[in-house]
C-alpha cells in the first residue's frame, strides 16, 4: 500500500519551512492591519489627557499636513475663540 518509509528529509524540511512561513505571513498581517487601524505605533498623551488644540494644530503642521497659511490661520481662530477651544467647544 505504501512506497517506502513516508515523506523523506526533504519533504519534512519542506514542510517545516512552508508552516513557519504560513505562520509568519499571518503574524505580519495582523500586525500591519493593527498599524493602519491606529492601535499601534501612534503615540499617547501621558496620563490619558488629550493634548491641547494648539499642540494638535502643531503637530500637523510640523508633519507638513497644512501649510504655513493654513497653520496660522486656524492658530488666529484658536487664539479668539472664547476658552480656546474653537468653534463648537
Amino acid at each position: 500500500m505504501y512506497w517506502g518509509n513516508g515523506m523523506g528529509g526533504w519533504g519534512m524540511l519542506f514542510m517545516s519551512v512552508s508552516g513557519l512561513l504560513f505562520w509568519g505571513l499571518i503574524i505580519a498581517g495582523v500586525v500591519v492591519l493593527a498599524r493602519s487601524m491606529g492601535y499601534i505605533g501612534r503615540p499617547r498623551p501621558a496620563g490619558g489627557q488629550t493634548p491641547a488644540p494648539q499642540q494638535v494644530l502643531a503637530d500637523r503642521f510640523a508633519r507638513g499636513e497644512i501649510d504655513d497659511e493654513e497653520y496660522t490661520r486656524r492658530l488666529q481662530v484658536l487664539r479668539t475663540a472664547p476658552g480656546g477651544h474653537g468653534p463648537g467647544g
